[in-house]
């Protein structure tokens, strides 16, 4: 079931071509996310790298809440986001990729793992991290970002995703299969050309 965010005034317009997601393009997928400050960090991030970022419902917070916009600044126009009721809609849309979820506790760190074009990293709430029984039912690779948890429990989520992301850009350009830099988009394009995945995402 898609969202319909028309005349919501969520400052979020379609990139042009270079922003789409392909086979050779990694994404963020944020299942269940609580915190909107964290979201808009992340949204900032994708924008900076042209990575296209997955919300799954619920979500802990509304899509035009003002700390959201605020985290994400000015660079709303230049974000690829689509949000989902459900993972089961998510995996059928974006069903080339990989997914690579990221877990305490997983035993293999980010830095040994291969990553690989088209890969969607997944990460989940800030509280209590993704559940068991989705792993169990949507197969992937897992891993960490390890920490000294005798000292600190966690990291922020917007910092494990940056550090999971730039990782496998890193792993990308050293196998001289990542996007080449393009023209970004200017920004302005108004919310009412907001368009529907034929899969049920919502494509902002």
């Amino acid at each position: 079931m898609a969202i319909d965010f028309h005349g919501t005034g969520f400052p979020l317009t379609i990139p042009g071509p270079a922003l789409l997601h392909t086979r050779e393009s990694l994404s963020v997928l944020l299942y269940q996310p609580e915190i909107p400050q964290n979201t808009g960090n992340i949204a900032r991030t994708c924008a900076a790298t042209r990575t296209p970022l997955y919300l799954v419902e619920p979500l802990g917070f509304r899509i035009t809440d003002k700390l959201l916009k605020r985290a994400g600044l000015d660079y709303w126009p230049y974000v690829r986001m689509k949000l989902y009721a459900d993972f089961d809609t998510a995996r059928i849309d974006i069903g080339h990729s990989r997914l690579v979820y990221f877990s305490a506790r997983a035993a293999v760190p980010y830095y040994d793992f291969n990553f690989r074009p088209g890969d969607c990293l997944v990460f989940g709430p800030e509280t209590r991290g993704l559940p068991e029984e989705l792993l169990a039912s949507y197969p992937g690779d897992v891993i960490n970002v390890p920490i000294d948890r005798a000292r600190v429990r966690s990291l922020n989520l917007a910092t494990t995703v940056g550090i999971a992301l730039f990782e496998a850009l890193r792993q990308l350009r050293q196998q001289k299969l990542n996007f080449v830099p393009a023209q970004l988009p200017a920004p302005g394009r108004p919310a009412s050309e907001i368009s529907e995945s034929p899969h049920g995402g919502q494509e902002l």
